[in-house]
């Protein structure tokens, strides 16, 4: 079974050096998740985690995000295989912030528009020029 609570951090001291997991979830119930390549440390995405999202992520070691739009649990790669396997999970100094290190499979994309990474346009002014993979 899944464990969809964590501790809460007893002091800042805790949360900030202790060695338990105690995520600071916002009043959303959602924690930030940055996502790169295990292998290259290219940028894939940026999405968010609710608890379910994190605990499953971490139970499985495959990516689970929650999906804002939709508003339900996403198994990242559940419909389009490309399921990215977690490498390594780190947390920020205050545990707000997610760091997934991922291998990407199927066919090694991360973004919904098949792009390898979600972040494939550069911002030069005011328009957006999409970036050479």
């Amino acid at each position: 079974m899944t464990q969809t609570t964590f501790p809460t951090a007893a002091s800042k001291h805790e949360l900030e050096h202790g060695v338990a997991l105690s995520p600071r979830f916002d009043a959303n119930g959602l924690i930030a998740a940055v996502t790169t390549h295990a292998e290259t440390g290219e940028l894939l995405m940026l999405a968010w985690m609710n608890a379910e999202a994190l605990a499953k992520t971490l139970e499985t070691r495959e990516a689970h995000y929650f999906s804002r739009s939709r508003n339900e649990l996403w198994h990242k790669g559940a419909t389009s295989g490309q399921i990215q396997q977690v490498v390594e999970a780190r947390i920020d100094c205050d545990q707000d912030a997610v760091w997934l290190k991922v291998l990407p499979q199927g066919d090694g994309g991360a973004c919904h528009t098949g792009a390898r990474s979600c972040f494939y346009r550069i911002v030069e002014k005011d328009q957006l020029v999409r970036a050479a993979d």
